[in-house]
């Protein structure tokens, strides 16, 4: 959720809400998929959903998160890198994150919804962004 949220009062919100959708949508629950699978998508699905809200600002490339923001690991590259990643849109991020967090491009296609062959383009294009980021960070 560090991905998708400005402060620590955003994870916290952003992380009942999602709690929240999954104890809604858990009778839906099929079985088609794997839990994680389902729960994964679902978690995109009520970020993607809160990001689209009106009300909603966006500080991500403003000079204000510059000053606001805050190390999340103690790892200064790390912490790079998740700023460089927060800058991407919310597919590829969504994207980068599920292949960061070990998925299968067949598993982040499903997720996303894009082909297999597209993940691993996008993935490409994303990782040159990132590097290309990280340079001027």
């Amino acid at each position: 959720m560090h991905l998708y949220a400005n402060t620590e009062e955003d994870k916290k919100d952003l992380y009942q809400e999602i709690v929240l959708q999954a104890w809604k949508s858990f009778s839906a629950f099929r079985g088609d998929a794997k839990f994680s699978t389902w729960l994964y998508r679902l978690c995109l699905n009520t970020i993607f959903t809160i990001q689209r809200k009106p009300n909603r600002i966006d500080y991500t490339n403003t000079a204000k998160f510059e000053e606001t923001y805050f190390t999340m690991s103690g790892n200064e590259e790390v912490d790079r890198l998740y700023k460089a990643i927060r800058t991407l849109s919310d597919t590829e991020r969504a994207i980068i994150s599920l292949h960061l967090d070990g998925y299968s491009n067949t598993e982040v296609g499903v997720l996303i919804g894009i082909t297999t062959n597209f993940v691993g383009v996008k993935l490409y294009r994303i990782k040159q962004q990132l590097a290309t980021l990280l340079k001027n960070l």
